[in-house]
């Protein structure tokens, strides 16, 4: 019976401690994309990502706007750049990094914080 008890609590502890890696990872990667949009995005997209109309800046917090795009289309973009305006970042970024910025995208819907 201890056995078991210790089996089952040691398989939660490790659900535990799997759950909680994982929420660091995130938070971590969320962390890092945010201060990679500081410093690579902001003086386009502006600190909340609303973009300025001077530049023509795409509005990141749009939700029709969010909702057009698909994951891989919105990292493709931060990637390999838009046009004349959108500047491409596969020299300037990891690939990781492409990945960290355009999740941190995903958190300035505002449909979403509402």
């Amino acid at each position: 019976m201890k056995a078991i008890l210790r089996g089952g609590l040691g398989l939660t502890f490790l659900a535990m401690a799997t759950w909680t890696v994982a929420s660091a990872l995130q938070a971590s990667s969320q962390s890092d994309g945010a201060a990679l949009y500081v410093k690579r995005c902001k003086m386009c997209h502006g600190a909340d990502g609303k973009g300025f109309k001077a530049l023509k800046s795409q509005d990141l917090t749009d939700p029709k706007w969010q909702a057009s795009l698909k994951d891989q289309d919105l990292v493709a973009t931060v990637k390999n750049g838009k046009g004349k305006t959108m500047p491409a970042f596969a020299g300037k970024l990891k690939d990781d990094e492409i990945q960290a910025v355009a999740a941190y995208v995903r958190t300035l819907n505002s449909e979403k914080k509402q």
